[in-house]
């Protein structure tokens, strides 16, 4: 494999996907199976039996935000998007800021999602009746275990994205029809056939006990629908840039819909201490109360195959983030080097694959899976609200002159966006501001508050330290222009679709 430097006019990255090549990437990212297997216990921790509620909610500000990078992707596709439009539409700080929180998030992601893989694999170990292996009792809840075996399939899985996005996307275009298969016919099931009674108030979401469980939900539940915007930091690969746009909605809609069928199923099936108790073994647990063996395996085989399709997943939008950014000369020029052979920027995304692997090595501190799982979802949705709202305030600012021309457009394109901005700002600063007031001391767990608090400061921090070396150091001109790097600028290679 033969690396070439960016320069002004290389050979780049291939345009050859369509509107389900997207959807497979961004469905793939979003890994509803994961969220639902996994996340519904965590939210449900928070929340109660509250769930739809919740979800539906957090889908509002959500869809405002997946609005704005709808139409922000029409007038400028790119592979930085986020990075990109708040550079130029907001401040470079803040735009550089952007583009930083979404790379450490997604690291802190994959980390998390390594040692979920892992726990599906020793969990389908299990019910395979494979318990030990030599003097090592196997055990799903273990951070090392699970981590050790996850790290395994992160490096499979980062080849395999080396080779290109289209690869990736038939891969995970299987593995998605298998998923969805499985949790449509074991949901369906526990719809019908659960012994706790349906109830209204499951979708009430002034029935959840207090503002800060309010707050923290809806952070978990963004959490859980992040990932749509995927099929944007691919759009420089595909064939028209409205593919994107039109891959980002669809995925968000089906995500809905499949959050919406998993909490209603898993209330149906599960008590309030069943739901909060089982962690990142819920979705066996789920499996297991409705069907006797083998038919439980099915649910463990899906969650892996989420697992891994968005560890590949993770891997490729950050990658081509990262290689934004390079061009621009905000990050090192190792992040542009593009493959000559593969048309994808390798170098980046053995390095993403490499990054992921050492933090997910440092959650080795946190002994139990369950603790490291609160920890991570906790600060990537703070981050990720973050990132949605200076986003979705750089397409206000760009359209505002819609107001004047057309109200109409100017309330979808400004309005909306603006209103959705800040309720995710407000939901993190009074989220931050909870954690802070929870606790007297610092302590490496996931119910400390200090801790919680700590993790995303850090990550936002570090990304104002990074942009002073690109801006002082680097001497990068997008910290004058806020413009990055023209997309369609170089010269593309084709490929026979």
């Amino acid at each position: 494999m033969t690396d070439q430097p960016y320069t002004a006019d290389p050979p780049e990255l291939r345009r050859s996907l369509g509107v389900l090549d997207g959807v497979a990437v961004a469905a793939s990212s979003t890994a509803a199976t994961t969220s639902i297997g996994i996340g519904l216990g965590v939210t449900a921790g928070v929340v109660g039996l509250h769930l739809p509620a919740i979800m539906l909610l957090a889908f509002v500000p959500v869809l405002g935000i997946a609005g704005a990078y709808s139409r922000l992707n029409r007038v400028e596709p790119n592979a930085g998007n986020g990075y990109v439009w708040v550079g130029r539409s907001l401040n470079p700080w803040l735009g550089f800021l952007v583009g930083w929180v979404n790379i450490v998030a997604t690291v802190a992601f994959l980390a998390y999602t390594t040692a979920v893989t892992g726990s599906a694999l020793l969990q389908l170990a299990g019910e395979a009746g494979v318990h030990r292996i030599g003097s090592l009792a196997l055990d799903p809840g273990s951070t090392a275990q699970t981590t050790a075996l996850g790290i395994v399939v992160l490096v499979a899985v980062t080849l395999t994205a080396v080779t290109g996005i289209r690869t990736a996307a038939r891969l995970q275009t299987g593995l998605l029809v298998f998923e969805y298969t499985v949790l449509l016919g074991f949901c369906g099931y526990g719809i019908v056939e659960g012994p706790h009674p349906f109830s209204l108030s499951w979708f009430d979401p002034f029935a959840i006990p207090s503002a800060t469980a309010l707050a923290q939900g809806l952070l978990l539940s963004v959490f859980c629908y992040w990932g749509f915007e995927a099929a944007f930091s691919v759009n420089e690969e595909v064939r028209d840039p409205r593919d994107a746009s039109r891959a980002g909605l669809i995925t968000l809609v089906t995500m809905l819909g499949l959050f919406l069928l998993g909490s209603v199923a898993f209330q149906r099936v599960l008590s309030e201490q069943e739901l909060a108790g089982h962690g990142a073994e819920g979705l066996a647990f789920f499996g297991d109360r409705l069907a006797a063996q083998p038919w439980p395996a099915l649910p463990l085989v899906a969650l892996m195959f989420s697992a891994v399709a968005s560890l590949q997943a993770g891997v490729i939008p950050t990658a081509r983030g990262m290689f934004a950014m390079s061009r621009d000369r905000t990050l090192g020029p190792v992040w542009s080097r593009v493959s000559a052979r593969y048309g994808t920027p390798a170098a980046g995304t053995l390095l993403i694959g490499a990054l992921a692997t050492a933090v997910a090595g440092l959650a080795l501190v946190i002994p139990r899976l369950a603790d490291m799982i609160m920890a991570t979802v906790n600060a990537v949705g703070i981050v990720v609200a973050l990132s949605y709202a200076l986003t979705a305030l750089a397409a206000a600012a760009r359209f505002r002159s819609l107001l004047r021309e057309d109200w109409r457009q100017g309330v979808r394109a400004v309005v909306l966006p603006a209103l959705s901005a800040v309720a995710l700002l407000g939901l993190g600063g009074y989220l931050g501001w909870s954690f802070y007031t929870s606790a007297d001391h610092f302590e490496v767990s996931a119910d400390n508050g200090w801790f919680l608090l700590a993790t995303p400061l850090a990550m936002i921090g570090s990304g104002f330290v990074a942009a002073g070396w690109a801006k002082y150091v680097r001497r990068s001109p997008y910290f004058r222009t806020g413009r990055g790097t023209d997309a369609d600028a170089p010269q593309l290679l084709t490929t026979p679709n």
